[in-house]
């Protein structure tokens, strides 16, 4: 349709960005309370992986290092990431998968490269084999044009089979997970209508799988968890079997715009129940840890970080007047934690990131108190970027040690 990629293209072109900027000058940040639970969380070591002297010379890397999965496999920790000349779509990009024991020293595993861009890098574990899920779509920077999915595995002889078509097409795959060993996937559709200014046609889906090739609905008697203008989500499952789950809701519905919290009772995973959250949690990675429901996601360094600012009459301009506030301001990837009597997210602490950052995987570290965390970020001790300034040049992949150890009380 004619409207698709508009704002984006506003947002995203030099002309529109000053135009806008002169009408909506970002708040100051107001830093949320910190309201931490059963743990006193802290990260104890960073340390840049992407680029790095541990990385193989085979792996050429763009400017932009962002979207990645990580996963403990057969005694190796894998990393997949994609690799391009800036965060927006390009012919250029690749996703590379590396792997190492001491994750100092990488080895190159695999290249993929379709001439379109490449995105969601998502491995999954599944017994003895390994599979690498990537979402699919167009070369155009200022338009979200998704193709469908695409998945590869390693094979016995360590070799890896070719990107092959998989799902439906325009399906966006965002996170792939065992839940209560059963092989999941949580996928959107109708991402091509995401920036849309009229009515989005999005809905959130989960998929469960015997062989992780074949997917089918977790219920099929309520196949979409979530309509409107949700799209990334992610969850965790208690101890009790009770999942705690997230939507972004950046389209926005008739609730609002920003996300969904939600929960579904032990035994029914794919009835979510949700409420909204002004705040927008990009990039959702979720982990339970000693009876608490964590999530790490992107935080707003506007104001107290809402993404819905409740500004401009009608859809269109409430749409743009967030979507361009939010381009305006950097950001930092977040910890959060679930309150489990409240169905709401609250803030613990930042993890160390600036300007563009976020896209988190979570993986079991050498202690039980701790987490290794990798995500991306602009130069950490670089400037703090806007989001949008950020998205446009370098950023790079870490790896942090998150400790939480359990609190006096």
């Amino acid at each position: 349709m004619a409207r698709r990629g508009a704002l984006v293209s506003l947002v995203g072109s030099a002309a529109g960005l000053a135009w806008l900027s002169q009408r909506l000058r970002p708040q100051p940040n107001v830093a949320p309370a910190a309201e931490p639970g059963r743990h006193a969380a802290r990260v104890v070591e960073t340390r840049r992986i992407v680029p790095s002297p541990g990385l193989p010379a085979a792996v050429a890397l763009g400017p932009s290092n962002n979207n990645l999965d990580a996963v403990r496999h057969d005694g190796f920790v894998y990393l997949a990431f994609r690799s391009a000349p800036h965060h927006f779509a390009s012919s250029r990009t690749a996703i590379y998968v590396v792997r190492s024991r001491d994750e100092t020293n990488w080895d190159l595993e695999a290249r993929f490269h379709l001439g379109t861009d490449l995105r969601e890098p998502r491995l999954l574990s599944l017994g003895d084999r390994l599979l690498l899920y990537v979402s699919r779509l167009g070369k155009d920077p200022f338009a979200f044009e998704p193709q469908g999915m695409a998945v590869a595995e390693r094979r016995r002889d360590g070799a890896w089979s070719e990107l092959a078509p998989m799902g439906p097409p325009g399906i966006m795959g965002w996170r792939a997970r065992i839940l209560d060993g059963v092989p999941v996937l949580l996928v959107y559709a109708g991402g091509e209508s995401i920036y849309d200014l009229g009515q989005p046609q999005l809905r959130v889906e989960l998929w469960k799988s015997d062989d992780g090739r074949a997917w089918v609905p977790f219920d099929a008697a309520h196949p979409v968890l979530y309509a409107g203008g949700g799209s990334e989500a992610d969850c965790v499952l208690g101890d009790d079997g009770t999942l705690y789950g997230v939507i972004r809701n950046e389209a926005g519905d008739a609730t609002g715009w920003g996300s969904k919290v939600c929960r579904a009772p032990a035994g029914n995973p794919a009835r979510w129940q949700c409420r909204s959250d002004r705040r927008k949690y990009d990039s959702p990675c979720m982990f339970w840890h000693d009876g608490e429901a964590y999530l790490i996601a992107r935080r707003s360094l506007h104001g107290r970080g809402e993404y819905d600012l409740g500004r401009g009459p009608g859809r269109l301009l409430r749409t743009v007047w967030n979507q361009v506030n939010y381009s305006l301001t950097p950001k930092r990837t977040a910890l959060w934690r679930y309150v489990q009597n409240e169905d709401r997210f609250a803030y613990v602490m930042d993890l160390p990131s600036r300007g563009d950052c976020c896209f988190p995987a979570v993986i079991d570290g050498s202690t039980a108190t701790e987490r290794v965390v990798y995500d991306y970020s602009c130069a950490l001790d670089g400037p703090d970027l806007p989001w949008l300034r950020g998205q446009r040049g370098e950023t790079f992949i870490y790896r942090h040690v998150l400790r939480l150890e359990p609190t006096a009380a």
